[in-house]
């Protein structure tokens, strides 16, 4: 009997060792072995209304997620993966009316336009529109909530971006 639960456990234990569960938590799906290099280039802005420190805000933070997540080395000259673009839109629009007719609530939504291209597999490119917004209140003056808010958009933006391409979901 003593033998038998020995082989029993010793089966068990080549069981599980010979099985491999792997999963990443970031979502990044890349073969390291393949990708090495990434290159973020300039997301210039485009939009009819411009506020000049979203560019520098959402790039680094692009970079940085990429960084964070991924262990592929980020380049300015030829590399596996690039990431190009710009910031297409930047615009308010009214959104919950009240009884006096007034908005009780403005919306501002940044748009940026992705162009991915995959330089080691035929297609994986991708050139797609990504949006996102945020809601405040109208007794708010923009300037108030400006920075905060393209903080929060940008965060949402890069993380919609990264799922799309080096995330492959």
């Amino acid at each position: 009997m003593m033998a038998a639960e020995v082989l029993a456990v010793t089966l068990l234990l080549l069981l599980a060792s010979s099985c491999r569960i792997s999963y990443k938590l970031n979502g990044a799906a890349l073969d390291y072995t393949v990708y090495k290099t990434v290159r973020i280039d300039n997301f210039p802005i485009r939009a009819a209304l411009v506020y000049p420190p979203l560019q520098q805000t959402f790039e680094n933070k692009l970079l940085d997620y990429v960084q964070r997540n991924t262990r592929l080395q980020t380049t300015d000259g030829n590399s596996d993966l690039v990431m190009e673009g710009e910031i297409t839109g930047y615009s308010l629009s009214p959104q919950a009316v009240n009884e006096d007719a007034y908005a009780s609530k403005t919306r501002l939504t940044i748009t940026v336009r992705v162009r991915y291209t995959d330089s080691k597999k035929d297609g994986n490119d991708i050139d797609q529109t990504f949006s996102a917004y945020r809601d405040f209140d109208s007794s708010q003056m923009l300037t108030e909530v400006q920075d905060q808010l393209c903080e929060e958009i940008s965060d949402e933006l890069v993380i919609q971006i990264f799922n799309a391409t080096l995330g492959n979901w």
